[in-house]
């Protein structure tokens, strides 16, 4: 895990060890699958509850060494596959006293530090919040809090250890009083997408759950809420995570 930094500004990322397991731990893991695969075909087939039984069978009857060549390179380009996944979610987070700026491969959001009150990490996600107490980011993420604390206040940020607004959470259910007009619906909508495992739609309607000022959390399946100032229109950032809601 990498923290590089100077007086100016600090870097914190995984680093050329994690590029390092990405790009050559998976592919050896995969061709590590293959080789045995290959190599158990003929005692998988004689198992009546084996999944994907027909495609064992049609390995076991390929000549030698094709079959374990194949399986071979199958794996490696799984592996490959799984590298460039990770590549893309890995977060890169850059801190000065001016600004924060997060970057993946598809995503490069800068915010500024007069507009965030505090920051923290809250079940896997960096989240920095505004004066109003609303979502500004939350980004998905393995990097070290204790990293991620020293680089934020080395530039005098807000850091703080857990969600100061925790305790002011509650669970969601339907026609609960004391949410904002439209939430429910909108919480009802997004419990089904949650369901349904409709990442996109997740998104969007915590977007749209923040417009009206309302800032949700996921334990599960259950939803949890509380409300913020009023917003005035202004959205709170979408939730990011690897591959997920």
């Amino acid at each position: 895990m990498d923290v590089a930094g100077n007086r100016h500004r600090t870097v914190v990322s995984g680093g050329p060890l994690e590029l390092a397991v990405l790009w050559g731990g998976f592919p050896l893991l995969g061709a590590g699958a293959g080789w045995l695969l290959a190599a158990a075909t003929g005692w998988l087939v004689r198992l009546p509850w084996v999944p994907f039984g027909d495609l064992v069978e049609w390995l076991d009857r390929l000549p030698e060494p094709q079959a374990t060549i194949g399986t071979i390179a199958v794996g490696v380009l799984a592996g490959l596959v799984i590298a460039g996944i990770g590549t893309a979610e890995r977060l890169i987070v850059t801190v000065d006293a001016a600004q924060v700026r997060l970057r993946r491969a598809d995503a490069d959001q800068a915010v500024a530090r007069v507009e965030t009150r505090v920051v923290f990490v809250d079940d896997g996600h960096l989240v920095l919040l505004d004066v109003d107490g609303a979502e500004l980011v939350r980004e998905a993420t393995d990097l070290p809090s204790d990293r991620l604390a020293a680089a934020f206040r080395a530039h005098g940020w807000g850091w703080a250890d857990g969600d100061p607004h925790r305790p002011a959470y509650r669970l969601w259910v339907p026609d609960l009083p004391g949410l904002p007009n439209g939430a429910d619906a909108l919480l009802r909508a997004r419990e089904r997408a949650l369901e349904r495992d409709r990442r996109d739609d997740v998104r969007e309607l915590r977007r749209e759950l923040g417009r009206i000022g309302v800032v949700v959390r996921d334990e599960g399946k259950r939803q949890y809420w509380r409300v913020v100032t009023e917003r005035a229109g202004r959205p709170t950032s979408p939730e990011r995570e690897p591959g997920g809601r």
